[in-house]
């Protein structure tokens, strides 16, 4: 137990967060469902103190105390199931709510991070995997700690019962708690090994959906991988689990002893009231079915210990996430232009991965003019991508400053600059919803104004698409979903494409490779269509930032800037990257002969 004691201090801070989330979230529920704890432990914990007016009542011939006896009997056995069906269903709608709240709670926190530096990085992922897992201790946690201070009244009851008959018996509690202890501690080392073992726990499960999920199943069939997937699945699972089976193995030789310590006592206790202290029937029997009693409340409270230490381990991640959160807020307080005069500066802009030491970008000087469009090109792992999220601050720059209109974009707050953004990624997500829905919550306010929702789908070229579902803008998609309809890769890509034409009056506009499902054809005439966008003249200054492989499509762009090996080593238009002779205008001729 001085494990969970040493500890508690440290934690309390998030029991009190942790309890007044529960309160706020539902505030009659949790002080009914500690009422109903603490009142179901009364009815429970007299059954010995029944048995012994019964049996003093028969051997003395008293009918007051035998019926006193059964009617206690009696009202402790229905008292006792009437009272835990229904805290039951209190704590379990109580639970549920609450942990509905809790989960939302993490999800804020992850939320509130500007940056997804925390998404990426495995050794975040990891503790954000067992943070995930251990949720539903979050929720549980509450009734624990009620069915801990309900334990609590069983123990004083019990105790008060077994030292009627003698206060030595007070011992039998003495003996109990190295069983509490060594729960505590077999929860602690258990934690630890968890946390030890958590990348083979996500790579077994990562195995798991990629050998039962829809879509990885084609190529898992046409490789024939699906039994080297359930050996490498098991691996991962044994790597995972063989130190969880050791450490609880060991632990449960050291709760074996404990309790064989505690049955002991509980015997001597029995042969010493009937011997020693001559007890009568009745003492007799409250020794044995209080000390049985004690024996199951204080396995009942070293579960319940067991439990709020697994949650005080729970709760040591979400202190961290909410610590991350809060040390990671955005306090930036500068103001976004209403449009772009300038434009955007990098200036010796480099960064690299966290945990890593390969430069992703390095030193990269070139300003976006205001109401340009700017193409970037470049071999895969050259930087395009990285570039994109330096841009969309979801990372900041390792060295170096990005500058919008004279203001370093560290200064802009993340949520007001993504707000003037729009963007189609080109690890795009599938939102399985409606047609409409799915391209509206490109700009949540307007998601339901079919006009908006139209003008974004013929902007984004996805005419044809909606054009061939069978309810139009109302079709569901996806096929898991009753009516609803599977899109290939391509028409996903449009459905993406359409979501980020959606916000207008923006100042950037992100088109991360959005067409590379399509052929080079619809792609150049995608590319032409977003160039007359952007320069129709009521774009606010917008910059226009295209991201692709075909040097074909790029070329309409007022600026192209190719990127090799993290490096910007050229910049500047079709014409004058061609006529530079250098890098853009050799791959330029390599694709050019490709499609003679």
């Amino acid at each position: 137990m001085s494990a969970t004691t040493e500890q508690l201090p440290r934690f309390l801070p998030t029991l009190r967060r942790s309890m007044r989330l529960a309160y706020e979230a539902e505030p009659k529920l949790i002080v009914l469902s500690l009422g109903m704890a603490l009142l179901e432990a009364v009815p429970d914990s007299l059954f010995a103190l029944w048995l012994l007016l019964l049996a003093n009542g028969i051997a003395e011939g008293d009918n007051a105390k035998i019926l006193a006896g059964c009617l206690g009997l009696a009202g402790s056995g229905v008292g006792s199931w009437l009272l835990q069906t229904l805290a039951g269903r209190v704590q379990r709608t109580f639970r549920m709510r609450v942990g509905a709240a809790l989960e939302g709670h993490v999800a804020r926190l992850q939320a509130r991070v500007p940056t997804i530096e925390h998404q990426e990085r495995p050794d975040y992922l990891d503790r954000l995997s067992v943070l995930k897992e251990q949720t539903f201790q979050l929720d549980h946690m509450y009734l624990a700690l009620f069915s801990l201070l309900g334990s609590g009244v069983r123990l004083v009851v019990t105790l008060a019962l077994v030292m009627s008959v003698h206060p030595a018996m007070a011992l039998l509690l003495v003996f109990a708690l190295p069983t509490v202890w060594v729960s505590a501690r077999r929860s602690a080392v258990t934690q630890r090994v968890t946390e030890a073992v958590a990348p083979h726990e996500r790579r077994h499960r990562h195995l798991f959906m990629v050998g039962t999920t829809q879509a990885p199943a084609k190529e898992v069939r046409i490789s024939r991988i699906g039994a080297d997937l359930v050996r490498r699945r098991r691996e991962a699972w044994e790597a995972w689990y063989a130190p969880l089976a050791r450490s609880r193995w060991r632990t449960a030789w050291w709760q074996a002893a404990a309790w064989s310590l505690f049955a002991a006592a509980y015997v001597a206790a029995v042969v010493v009231t009937a011997t020693v202290l001559s007890g009568t029937a009745g003492e007799v029997l409250l020794v044995v079915t209080a000390g049985s009693r004690l024996s199951q409340y204080v396995a009942m409270t070293a579960g319940n210990a067991d439990f709020v230490r697994m949650w005080l381990d729970a709760s040591q991640r979400l202190v961290w996430l909410e610590s991350y959160a809060s040390e990671h807020r955005d306090t930036a307080d500068g103001v976004i232009p209403e449009r772009l005069r300038d434009g955007i500066t990098l200036e010796q802009v480099s960064f690299r991965y966290p945990g890593t030491d390969r430069w992703a970008l390095e030193d990269v000087n070139v300003t976006l003019p205001a109401g340009s469009v700017v193409a970037v090109v470049g071999d895969n792992g050259a930087g395009k991508s990285t570039l994109m999220k330096l841009l969309s601050r979801f990372y900041e720059p390792t060295s170096g400053r990005i500058v919008v209109d004279g203001v370093d974009l560290r200064r802009l707050p993340a949520a007001d600059w993504r707000a003037r953004m729009a963007g189609a990624y080109q690890d795009f997500f599938t939102f399985e919803l409606p047609a409409s829905q799915s391209i509206g919550v490109g700009d949540l306010p307007r998601v339901d104004q079919r006009p908006a929702v139209r003008d974004a789908v013929r902007r984004a070229g996805a005419d044809d698409v909606v054009a061939r579902l069978r309810s139009g803008l109302d079709t569901q998609l996806g096929p898991t979903w009753d009516g609803g309809v599977d899109l290939s890769f391509g028409q996903w890509q449009k459905v993406a494409l359409a979501r980020g034409f959606m916000r207008d009056g923006t100042l950037l506009q992100i088109l991360d490779e959005p067409t590379a499902a399509l052929d080079a054809e619809t792609e150049h005439q995608l590319f032409e269509s977003f160039a007359r966008q952007a320069r129709s003249g009521a774009t606010g200054g917008r910059i226009t930032v295209l991201v692709s492989h075909r040097f074909s499509t790029v070329r309409i762009a007022d600026l192209i800037l190719v990127l090799q090996g993290s490096r910007l080593v050229e910049v500047g238009s079709h014409e004058q990257l061609m006529a530079a002779a250098g890098t853009y205008a050799e791959l330029f001729g390599i694709q050019a002969k490709a499609y003679q």
